[in-house]
Order: structure tokens, then sequence, then C-alpha cells
């Protein structure tokens, strides 16, 4: 039984992951496929950016009210059609991505 409570865990967690990096799969092409560029020369290099912060800057930048860098327009375009448990499940992810 407690082999397949952790089988289970397992299975969401990676399930979860899958999510964060379709999702993501829309941030590489300015951010780069590990999240190891500075988006269009300006941003800072997101990978293994804390999951907390994460969240906050792209609940920023979906609400309007964030222009970091001078990219508040272009990301809130990109981020408008995330919801709550996306952009949790990317900010998971960029967080687990190697610097």
């Amino acid at each position: 039984m407690k082999k397949i409570a952790i089988a289970m865990l397992f299975a969401g967690s990676t399930l979860l992951m899958a999510d964060g990096a379709a999702t993501f799969a829309k941030c590489a092409g300015c951010h780069g496929q590990n999240g190891e560029k500075s988006a269009l020369g300006k941003s800072a290099i997101i990978a293994g950016e804390d999951a907390a912060k994460t969240v906050e800057l792209l609940n920023g930048y979906k609400a309007g009210t964030l222009n970091q860098h001078g990219m508040g327009a272009l990301m809130k375009g990109q981020v408008a059609s995330l919801d709550d448990a996306a952009i949790k499940e990317v900010a998971d992810y960029i967080a687990g991505l190697k610097k």
C-alpha cells in the first residue's frame, strides 16, 4: 500500500511538471528552452527562480500592475490566458530548471 501511495504521488507530481513544461513552451522563445536567456536582452535569467516570486511576478504582469524592464505589455499578453493553477504550475517548472 505504501508503494502505491508513493507511486501515485510521483505520478501526480510528474503530471504537474508536464503541464508546467507545456505552458513554459510559449515562454521559451524569449527565455530559452531552459530559462537560461535574458529575454530580449532585458530581463533576468529565470531558470531556478523561486516559485513564489515567479507567481507574484506573473500575477503582476497579468493584472497590468508590473512593468519590469519595460516588458509589462508584452508579458501581460503572454500570461493573460493563464489561470492561477497554470501560473503555479509554470512557476514550479521554472523553479526546477537549472541555472
